[in-house]
């Protein structure tokens, strides 16, 4: 099972409505740049750990900078039996430019 490209704007309204878990895979000191104002998991600190504890079916949309490093985390979880997985295309750049201005874009 591939993963599937999702919106920006797409992502945030499903997690604003509790359907979707959104992972940003960018290290601390970049979410410390930009950040989504929404809730969201990490991988680091025991996250990764997490997130392979949820349910296979767990709907997860991967987050990075521009959706290269996010594309290959939702190909991982894919690839370890995660069914509704999904690359918020573009990343935090688009996301700043479709969902949040407020966002620093870097």
């Amino acid at each position: 099972m591939a993963y599937r490209n999702l919106s920006a704007v797409d992502a945030d309204a499903q997690v604003r409505h509790g359907r979707l878990t959104l992972v940003d895979v960018r290290p601390p000191e970049e979410r410390a740049i930009a950040a989504v104002a929404v809730d969201y998991a990490a991988l680091e600190g025991g996250g990764l750990e997490k997130l392979m504890a949820l349910p296979k079916d767990t709907p997860l949309a991967f987050l990075c900078h521009h959706g290269g490093r996010s594309a290959q985390a939702a190909s991982y979880f894919a690839q370890q039996g995660f069914t509704d997985v999904y690359n918020v295309v573009g990343g935090i750049d688009l996301w700043a430019m479709t969902v949040d201005a407020a966002i620093p874009r870097y």
